[in-house]
């Protein structure tokens, strides 16, 4: 598991500063006075905001729900900033290198449909309920069992996904500066959880639309100016179809009408039915790390208005995750003017097998590696195994801090690697947050102590959060064993969201679903989609069972297991409740369609309607599709 540790660390001690700060890689670039001085500002403005919001954070409705006050721009851009961590910009930049415009869909269908569904439709219970979380929900829905259930399985999805943002943000330091891994995420993992403890929901929302304007800010360069080397979106695509020799990583539908015809090795059916309904309406209808932001909105209009809003931008997002996933195709170079060619997390790890040295551990393993996992070619593999200048491994998710490097100058890389600490905190403080709400409300105070006061509770809350990050920083070393980091992030998905969309959607929208059935989907639901995962884990040759195709890659495998995953989950549901007895429609008001009176919202001026701005999302959404066929 440490293959990426040094040896002391691995060993069980953190041993000596010194070694907390050797250098794992040669640095790719040294910061001046003022790339320093911009990041240690940012780190005091975060922290200072934990600081003057502690004051307003001492209820439990204060710290876990920002006091529901926010309004729909807030809400709308900490919605879609807590989603724009470290594993968006450097997962999804590496997604791209691999497959191409393809990796566009997670923002597209995956997530468009979805959040103007959550909006229009799903909010008015959840706001209405006056739930603090997703679990809650499914509490007044199905009952305790389901509520804890689902409160456990959100946890430690949490915890994971919070390790995925601090290993990337460990990954941008080390190769970048050389830092090393441990120093670097206990870095950032001290600033995150300092902020978030003092200021609770309200602080990390603060942070994260400032965090969304620094992402922009910074991110926004290396895709303007490697478009200009490029020579705009046609020179782009004629130096890729070259290098990869196929023209299927600039079509995002033309080529998925067979698995072997693009490089994800995904059909159609896969994007729609897996990615675009169960993962998506998975992830952003009933993960609380997002929703719990739109529960903090003052009213029932700005919680329907700010996951509109935040769809706006989530189109816009492509620009600066995936343009520099493509631009890194054709543009990084090695020192002979050779493309680099990157490789999996996998590979990396196997050719790196201690950092206390300088040489490689196994040889044989390392070549043997880069020969199954990776096109590079024999010379430059070479190259790698002799410890030639300028020829280190680096891995898919390293693309964007590499593109980082080679166009921002004094100042500017300052402002570029605050840009990815911002993404980093935002993820982060997103998951611990989350985290803290479902361990108080719905595990700590149901089933330890039910009769503690209100200060009580917001100590537990800020407690959970040191914890969370605790066990967050052991969860981030998991990470190396993956091929990428999206293609962890997708299983985990698969594994506790899809699941879970099943239990909520029938829950909401048919009134026969029973309160044992819930439970039951829930679990097994979750146990199938975890067997599936591992049986393809034990036996690769498996996947073709589940993505339905021998030419089917990893990504392929998670969309087709998210569908089936809620497919069983609902299956379960179904079954169960046909068997048991349903509640009586008097108890679901407030809870089901169709036995609930929706309030009624007040009229406003047109151009504040959300069904218009739904219908503009809506066309944009079309038309890019359309323009990238």
């Amino acid at each position: 598991m440490f293959g990426l540790v040094p040896a002391s660390i691995a060993a069980g001690s953190f041993g000596s500063l010194p070694a907390l700060l050797a250098l794992s890689a040669s640095p790719l670039a040294q910061l001046r006075s003022l790339d320093i001085a911009v990041i240690a500002i940012y780190f005091g403005m975060v922290i200072w905001i934990g600081f003057y919001l502690k004051g307003r954070s001492n209820t439990s409705e204060e710290f876990f729900m920002a006091g529901r006050e926010m309004t729909a721009w807030i809400a709308g851009l900490s919605f879609v900033s807590a989603n724009l961590g470290s594993l968006e910009l450097m997962g999804w930049a590496g997604s791209a290198y691999q497959y191409g415009i393809l990796a566009t869909h997670w923002y597209w269908i995956g997530a468009i449909p979805a959040m103007l569904f959550l909006g229009l439709v799903m909010m008015p219970f959840y706001y209405v309920s006056k739930t603090h979380s997703v679990p809650g929900y499914l509490n007044l829905r199905y009952g305790e069992q389901a509520r804890v259930l689902a409160a456990i399985f959100f946890a430690l999805e949490m915890i994971l996904m919070s390790g995925v943002n601090m290993f990337a943000m460990a990954v941008v330091m080390k190769v970048v500066l050389g830092w090393s891994l441990t120093f670097s995420i206990l870095v950032s993992a001290f600033a995150v959880t300092l902020y978030v403890a003092l200021g609770g929901l309200r602080s990390a929302i603060f942070n994260e639309v400032l965090q969304f304007v620094l992402i922009w800010g910074g991110a926004l360069l290396v895709p303007i100016l490697g478009m200009i080397q490029a020579g705009g979106i046609s020179g782009l695509q004629t130096k890729i179809i070259a290098n990869m020799h196929s023209d299927s990583y600039f079509h995002l539908w033309r080529d998925t009408g067979h698995f072997a015809d693009n490089p994800m090795g995904v059909h159609w059916t896969g994007i729609v039915f897996g990615l675009g309904f169960a993962i998506s309406f998975g992830y952003w209808t009933t993960d609380f790390l997002v929703v719990q932001r739109v529960l903090a909105a003052r009213n029932l209009r700005a919680a329907r208005m700010a996951p509109i809003i935040g769809s706006f931008f989530k189109m816009a997002v492509p620009f600066i995750v995936i343009l520099p996933g493509l631009l890194g195709l054709v543009l990084l170079q090695n020192p002979d003017g050779s493309r680099r060619q990157l490789v999996g997390e996998d590979v990396v790890k196997s050719c790196t097998a201690s950092l206390s040295t300088d040489k490689i551990e196994d040889p044989g393993a390392c070549s043997a590696a880069m020969q199954a996992k990776s096109t590079l070619p024999a010379a430059y593999r070479q190259s790698v195994l002799s410890g030639a200048p300028g020829t280190e491994l680096h891995s898919y998710n390293e693309v964007l801090p590499l593109m980082l490097v080679r166009y921002c100058g004094p100042g500017l890389l300052g402002l570029g690697i605050t840009a990815l600490i911002a993404g980093f905190m935002s993820g982060m403080a997103g998951n611990v947050s989350a985290f803290s709400t479902v361990w108080t409300y719905d595990l700590y105070k149901p089933l330890i102590n039910k009769k503690g006061s209100d200060s009580h509770y917001v100590m537990v809350g800020r407690l959970s959060i040191v914890f969370g990050v605790i066990v967050s920083i052991g969860a981030g070393y998991i990470v190396q064993h993956a091929h990428g980091i999206m293609d962890y992030v997708q299983a985990l998905f698969s594994i506790f969201i899809a699941p879970l969309l099943g239990a909520i959607m029938l829950g909401m929208f048919w009134k026969r679903a029973s309160r044992i059935s819930g439970f039951l989907g829930l679990l097994l639901g979750v146990v199938f989609s975890a067997s599936l995962f591992e049986w393809v884990h034990l036996n690769p040759a498996n996947l073709r069972y589940v993505a339905l195709s021998e030419a089917a890659k990893p990504m392929a495998e998670n969309v087709f297991r998210a569908l089936w995953a809620f497919l069983f989950t609902a299956l379960v549901i179904f079954v169960v409740s046909m068997f048991t007895k349903p509640r009586p429609v008097a108890e679901l008001d407030g809870l089901v369609y169709g036995a609930t009176i929706l309030p009624k919202a007040e009229p406003v001026p047109f151009y504040k309607n959300e069904y218009l701005w739904a219908i503009l999302v809506g066309v944009l959404f079309v038309v890019l599709n359309i323009l990238f066929w």
